[in-house]
């Protein structure tokens, strides 16, 4: 039943998302457009163009993200576990500084060159990928799953100490161009990146779902799971590298997205209040679809421009995490 109640929710923001936006467009127009019966006018570019794809975007980043943040959490067993604590999203960032700040917005490899979108897109997959790289290599070194999440926060510390040097030292121009690419946007993917970037998080998401028998293992401690027959150090690394996978295709696409993927676990936790991941999975797929689609929509301010996405994200995650950490510390006392 509330399961049901999600997706009716996730479909209702979908079709919200795709009605409503900065441009006032009729009902009866978009229909038209909807159903092909209006092709060519300017109303149609904007619903098929840019409405159409920031929902499907919205959909798929949220549920990535989302459960990006679940593997983390039942990996580390901490709470506060997300995709931007290992430094996945720091390398992104780390590669978009690279490429805009230090390389004037182009990327050259021998003869070929590649600028603009193409070239922030490419810098953030490889900032992602690189320490992706660097943490898969240190969990072959690091049992301590601890040790491995604080290596995660010094990689990220790292990554932002050398971006705060390009930002000194770049001009203004282009300190607001990654500023402003900082700020994250699902409007950034246009409809011939569909297929790629869903594919992509399809990708992720469906290896998630084959780790929820390991997942459920490791609620029951590490040694519990040893003495089960579980490889935890090679399941470890399968679940570094779908979160990479995730966060990085992801945060290359819409930029490094705040919260969504902290706290989302613990919104869908309080509807689904269980630690079995056959029904928690699906469960944060569907919330963290129906946030991105709530986030999208809060964005959209009337009379004005949109709002950049991590100026509301914050509004939403931020009281889950504060909430969080007032439960544990009174478990605790």
């Amino acid at each position: 039943m509330r399961i049901t109640l999600l997706v009716i929710a996730v479909v209702v923001l979908a079709v919200l998302n795709v009605f409503i936006g900065a441009v006032d467009i009729p009902v009866r127009q978009i229909l038209d457009v909807l159903t092909g019966n209006d092709k060519e006018s300017v109303e149609a570019y904007i619903v098929m163009q840019s409405r159409l794809p920031m929902t499907i975007t919205a959909i798929l980043a949220g549920s990535g993200l989302a459960v990006a943040g679940l593997l983390l959490q039942t990996t580390f067993r901490n709470p506060l576990a997300g995709p931007s604590i290992l430094g996945i999203n720091s390398g992104a960032s780390l590669g978009v500084a690279i490429v805009m700040l230090a390389m004037g917005g182009s990327m050259t490899l021998g003869s070929m060159s590649v600028g603009g979108y193409s070239a922030v897109l490419l810098g953030a997959f490889a900032g992602s990928i690189a320490v992706m790289g660097i943490l898969l290599l240190l969990s072959t070194m690091l049992r301590n799953s601890l040790m491995l999440l604080i290596t995660g926060i010094m990689v990220g510390y790292l990554a932002s100490s050398v971006i705060m040097i390009l930002n000194y030292v770049s001009g203004a121009d282009s300190v607001r161009g990654y500023v402003m690419w900082g700020m994250s946007s699902f409007n950034g993917v246009t409809m011939s990146h569909i297929p790629l970037f869903a594919t992509s998080v399809c990708v992720g998401l469906i290896a998630a779902i084959a780790l929820m028998k390991p997942l459920n293992l490791l609620t029951l401690g590490d040694e519990y799971a040893r003495n089960l027959g579980l490889n935890t150090g090679a399941v470890r690394n399968m679940l570094l590298g779908t979160t990479g996978l995730l966060s990085a295709v992801i945060t290359a696409y819409c930029g490094p997205v705040s919260f969504i993927g902290l706290s989302v676990p613990h919104i869908a936790r309080i509807v689904f209040p269980t630690d079995n991941h056959r029904k928690l999975l699906p469960a944060v797929m569907l919330t963290g679809a129906g946030i991105g689609l709530l986030c999208n929509l809060l964005c959209l301010v009337p009379g004005s421009s949109v709002l950049p996405l991590n100026a509301v994200t914050p509004l939403i995650g931020a009281p889950v995490v504060v909430w969080i950490i007032i439960k544990n510390s009174l478990k605790r006392g």
